[in-house]
């Protein structure tokens, strides 16, 4: 999050080992901007469902720094993914916020980025998995960024309420990790070196609350 749009791109190819494979869509939350690759949330989930038997390829990730849901939109399209996927994740909005772009014009964008997602799983509903936006008020620079934590933590909350009420209005799943970002506020275990991003411990949260909906789906 928070930086030049086109830095730190994460399009890694698809490993075809592992009876599942795995499509993850986002930005430097999904990349896991400032940790190890294997300590990213999509990594861990990966791990996860592993130690369950559960045999997933590493996975395909759409994501960078900075984006926007305009900018992951045309990103999917450059990329012209061949074929579907046995699940796919999609967690979108937070740059949006951060640059002030309208709620109506995320509402439109997301609802099409989730259409995407559900037809990257063959059209299986049950096999996408949205994630919410956490707050980034709560970190040291979100409280060292001139900007007002509780008008930023709002703004978020009005974009979660959105992207909740779209995704559970298609019939997909819905993660909320929103509550237990804003505990970085006072845990700075939770926060990466860079002071903004989660820490491995952080997407280490993510992963769990995914894999006990992932897991049922593909078991």
């Amino acid at each position: 999050m928070i930086s030049e749009p086109g830095t730190n791109q994460a399009t890694i190819p698809l490993n075809t080992t592992g009876n599942f494979t795995y499509l993850a869509l986002g930005d430097s939350y999904t990349i896991g901007e400032s940790v190890k690759q294997a300590e990213s949330f999509p990594y861990q989930l990966q791990g996860l469902l592993k130690a369950q038997n559960i045999t997933v390829a590493n996975p395909k990730i759409i994501a960078v720094t900075g984006w926007t849901t305009d900018e992951l939109q045309a990103a999917i399209k450059r990329e012209n993914l061949n074929g579907t996927f046995s699940f796919v994740t999609l967690l979108i909005g937070v740059n949006n916020q951060y640059r002030g772009y309208p709620l109506s014009t995320y509402k439109k964008e997301f609802s099409e980025l989730l259409q995407t997602a559900i037809a990257y799983a063959g059209g299986n509903k049950s096999r996408v998995f949205v994630v919410s936006i956490p707050d980034w008020a709560a970190t040291p620079f979100g409280k060292n960024s001139g900007k007002n934590s509780q008008t930023i933590a709002l703004e978020i909350d009005s974009f979660n309420k959105a992207n909740q009420e779209i995704t559970l209005a298609a019939g997909v799943s819905y993660t909320n990790i929103t509550p237990a970002s804003r505990n970085a506020s006072t845990n700075l275990a939770l926060v990466a070196d860079d002071g903004l991003h989660p820490s491995a411990k952080m997407y280490a949260e993510w992963a769990s609350a995914l894999s006990k909906q992932v897991s049922p789906v593909l078991k």
